[in-house]
């Protein structure tokens, strides 16, 4: 196993926040049926989705659980040249109920408009459980990774992140803006954090959502503080003069 291919296609999972779920069609068996779903990671590092009780891909998924994630580089010039990535998982609905809370809050801060129906309509979280991963970085980079190779678990998920995110968009908006701006992101709307991981954040600008490295990966919320207000007082991003988001 490449590490190195591993690093790669776990930034690009966080990097993106949107991919085609195929599973196997019900109505029509034998076929391969896609649609596009938004996703967050849970505190495993896996990809969490929030989908409609009637849909098509849920009934889909209730009798199969065998699914594929694909997800590429958002407006890549040359789709063949740019990184994409499957994953293939067998999908699990998440029907604990202190799990579906935990879940939510963190859902919520990514998608906010998702809460509305996620309480009025039928819609239920599910987790796509690895197996295997199929990373492709261009040309010829082409690799086969571990089910456990690309995920990281997250220990800020929960409590401390959402203090720490809720702290940098009540007290530190201007650092956050100072974010923005360093990244060379779109400044069109209010930026805010949504989501704090080991190796970097997500900031959410609008609906879109972008993932920053921090200048070093941090084991604890002391270090994550040090990193965002390094980074708050930078001029370039620290080892980067362009980050690509």
């Amino acid at each position: 196993m490449s590490v190195k291919a591993a690093k790669n296609a776990r930034e690009l999972l966080l990097k993106e926040y949107r991919g085609v779920l195929s599973t196997h069609s019900k109505k029509w068996p034998g076929f391969p049926f896609g649609s596009v779903v938004p996703y967050c990671l849970d505190q495993a590092g896996r990809p969490l989705i929030l989908i409609s009780r009637i849909a098509q891909h849920t009934h889909n998924l209730l009798q199969d659980g065998k699914c594929s994630l694909l997800i590429g580089e958002r407006s890549a010039a040359d789709i063949q040249a740019a990184g994409r990535l499957t994953l293939l998982a067998e999908a699990r609905q998440i029907e604990d109920v202190d799990a579906i809370a935990d879940v939510a809050d963190r859902y919520y801060r990514y998608f906010p408009g998702s809460q509305d129906y996620h309480i009025v309509h039928d819609f239920d979280f599910w987790v796509l459980e690895p197996v295997q991963w199929r990373y492709i970085g261009g040309f010829g980079d082409i690799h086969w990774l571990g089910a456990e190779s690309v995920p990281l678990a997250n220990p800020f998920v929960g409590e401390v992140e959402r203090s720490m995110v809720g702290h940098m968009n009540s007290d530190h908006a201007t650092a956050v803006a100072h974010y923005v701006q360093l990244a060379g992101l779109p400044g069109d709307a209010t930026p805010e954090l949504a989501g704090i991981d080991t190796e970097g954040f997500h900031l959410r600008i609008g609906q879109a959502l972008h993932w920053l490295p921090f200048p070093a990966p941090c084991a604890d919320p002391g270090e994550v503080r040090q990193a965002l207000v390094q980074l708050a007082r930078a001029e370039v991003w620290p080892g980067n003069e362009v980050i690509q988001a």
